[in-house]
């Protein structure tokens, strides 16, 4: 009992924990403007967060990506950090992040050992970045960013939810601030998870190769085999070290490579994020505090509850009610 294989024959090597359902923006493609947050007593404990961390990476799981909601708002987030970085054995520790913490925190989350960062950033125009996260600063997202780089962090990646009408017009205006800042960038079909009311889903669909199409009226993309275990592919261009990602669930479906699996803030294992199939590892926890070996065990046997693939489709229709912040993307 030392690697986790799902019933396809797909090893899981990558964990997505959230750490909180809470965050400081309303974005409209993940949250309702009026959110009724999780109880206190619901949200795993840093404790229980980082006992579930080690009994992965103890199964073989080589990469933990922190998300939430908003990690960064997560009291206690950079003590969870250092002991989750402590872990032996995990190869690549990184977290998703609106980025507006991170002028406060980049260097504790950089000297606690996490190696890599997500910042989700969708426009670079002000008024437009207000209406799309309804409270957000992009100022503040730009000087986190920033002051990441100067924390020592290296191929910070953007990530980038491109919708039509919306933001699409200003795909080569991120993949230029990509390029100048030195960072990588992904774009992003927006995923049918939670009811919406702020836009039609159907009518602001983008796909990815209409993101590429108008990326390549400016640059040739090269395709390239760098992976980071998640789902982005990435391609390149000739005169940057900048990378071009595209997450694709609609258009290129990848679920015959998925080897992720989640955990929500209150301790649910997802097998599938458009799916509903799960395990409540919170009451294993707290039925048998300590009892490393069971934890282990629950998770082997949920593995046979990951189904093949996702069914999302692009009429807005929505197959999962629960919103992105609850599991992290």
């Amino acid at each position: 009992m030392n690697t986790l294989v799902d019933g396809f024959g797909r090893r899981i090597r990558y964990l997505r924990l959230s750490v909180t359902d809470r965050c400081d923006f309303r974005c409209v493609y993940c949250m309702s403007e009026d959110m009724t947050f999780l109880p206190r007593a619901q949200i795993l404990t840093l404790e229980e967060i980082t006992a579930l961390s080690r009994a992965f990476v103890e199964l073989g799981v080589e990469k933990i990506r922190l998300t939430g909601g908003e990690p960064l708002v997560r009291h206690g987030i950079a003590d969870l950090v250092e002991s989750i970085g402590a872990l032996p054995g995990l190869r690549d520790f990184a977290m998703t992040t609106n980025g507006s913490g991170l002028v406060r925190h980049a260097d504790a989350l950089r000297r606690g050992g996490l190696s890599r960062l997500n910042v989700s950033l969708d426009t670079l125009d002000p008024a437009r970045f207000r209406s799309l996260t309804r409270t957000g600063d992009l100022g503040r997202v730009i000087d986190g960013i920033r002051a990441a780089r100067e924390a020592g962090f290296t191929r910070i990646k953007l990530n980038a939810v491109i919708l039509k009408g919306r933001n699409d017009d200003e795909v080569p205006a991120l993949v230029e601030f990509a390029r100048r800042e030195r960072l990588d960038i992904s774009f992003i079909e927006e995923m049918p998870l939670g009811q919406v009311t702020e836009h039609d889903r159907a009518a602001t669909f983008c796909s990815s190769d209409d993101v590429r199409a108008l990326i390549e009226r400016h640059h040739a993309l090269l395709p390239s085999t760098e992976s980071t275990l998640g789902p982005s592919r990435y391609y390149r261009m000739a005169d940057s070290d900048t990378r071009i990602g595209f997450i694709s669930p609609h258009s290129h479906n990848f679920c015959s490579t998925c080897n992720r699996v989640r955990v929500t803030a209150e301790g649910r294992l997802l097998l599938c994020l458009g799916n509903e199939h799960s395990l409540d590892l919170r009451s294993v926890m707290r039925r048998h505090p300590g009892d490393g070996e069971r934890l282990k065990a629950a998770i082997v046997d949920a593995m046979r509850l990951k189904p093949e693939r996702h069914h999302f489709t692009t009429d807005g229709d929505v197959q999962v009610v629960r919103f992105m912040n609850m599991t992290g993307g």
